[in-house]
């Protein structure tokens, strides 16, 4: 049977933390009393951070060190981590020490209330202002905008899961910020907590100002598998309808002025306008059809579901089949 816990934590050049890391994590989950595990993922440090980390493991069987081959960015480490966790429940944080780990016990408290997800939130943030604040703020704005999932605090890595929320979901690129909206899909049920947040003790942050530019793309690619994978159709063929229908006004207008009113039209920029939108609609169309053909591949090839379930009451077959059904007020 496995730990209950596991805490997954990303590292990239992070020796001279390690230790306190440890340290605390360990103390804070020793003291709360359940079973746990710590899955380091060593993100292709080159600063002794994994020599650390094996020394650690040597002593403590608890802790779990995987080792990429090379850095292949935070949502990599992330997943690298989740598909290798045993517990029921899996807690993410940085390894940087700014997330205060004795948090934990609380925010696994309050998902234990019967959500799914239990983020984060910086309410005071040790970060500077327009370097980071700033940019977070408006990314957190913009990204429960567009995604339906209010959160003020989308970049905090400390979080709560149940596993079998995250160990469902396919992450790319920068994806890790978004999993809470990633698994909305799914019908999870959401709560945020605030969380200490403190200012970094050694090394400098791998993020800068032109994160920004990376999290407004992969925004736009969740805003469409979140609204549109089961349905391309719906976006490009409505898109394309209407530029179609736009472009054949266009030419049927010209062609009257042409047939009835006798006007030459051959040098009229509108006339390579409207038939511009002519073409462009039928691809788009084209476009969404093809789209619905690669997403239906998509769903069957994985086996992805299109729907979830939460709880499923019934019988087992043969107590369905030998015990009649009682009668209301009896």
């Amino acid at each position: 049977m496995g730990p209950e816990l596991s805490v997954v934590i990303p590292l990239l050049d992070e020796a001279a933390n390690v230790d306190a890391l440890y340290l605390e994590l360990t103390k804070t989950l020793e003291a709360w009393g359940r079973g746990f595990e710590v899955v380091f993922v060593d993100d292709g440090s080159t600063d002794g951070t994994f020599e650390k980390l094996a020394s650690i493991h040597a002593v403590d069987p608890r802790v779990r060190v995987v080792r990429l081959r090379r850095n292949f960015g935070q949502t990599a480490a992330f997943a690298a981590g989740f598909a290798r966790a045993r517990g029921r429940l899996i807690v993410t944080a940085d390894g940087d020490l700014q997330n205060d780990l004795r948090d934990v016990p609380r925010m696994v408290e309050k998902l234990e209330e019967g959500y799914d997800i239990v983020c984060g939130w910086r309410m005071e943030r040790k970060d500077p202002w327009l370097s980071r604040r700033l940019p977070s703020r408006l990314a957190n704005a913009l990204i429960s905008r567009a995604t339906g999932v209010k959160l003020h605090d989308y970049g905090c890595s400390l979080k709560v899961f149940r596993a079998e929320v995250v160990k469902s979901l396919r992450l790319y690129g920068e994806m890790h910020r978004f999993i809470p909206a990633i698994a909305s899909e799914q019908g999870v049920r959401v709560a945020e907590v605030v969380v200490n947040h403190r200012a970094r003790r050694h090394g400098t942050s791998k993020y800068g100002i032109s994160r920004t530019v990376r999290v407004i793309l992969d925004l736009a690619t969740v805003k469409f598998l979140l609204s549109y994978s089961t349905r391309p159709l719906q976006i490009f063929g409505l898109i394309g309808l209407l530029m179609g229908v736009a472009g054949a006004a266009v030419t049927g207008w010209l062609a009257y002025l042409r047939l009835f009113g006798g006007e030459a039209i051959a040098n009229r920029p509108l006339l390579l306008f409207g038939i511009l939108l002519v073409f462009t609609g039928v691809q788009l169309v084209t476009l969404g059809l093809l789209a619905e053909m690669q997403a239906r591949t998509y769903h069957e090839s994985q086996g992805k579901p299109t729907y979830y379930i939460r709880e499923l009451l019934e019988a087992s077959v043969d107590e369905a089949v030998s015990v009649p059904p009682a009668r209301p007020g009896h």
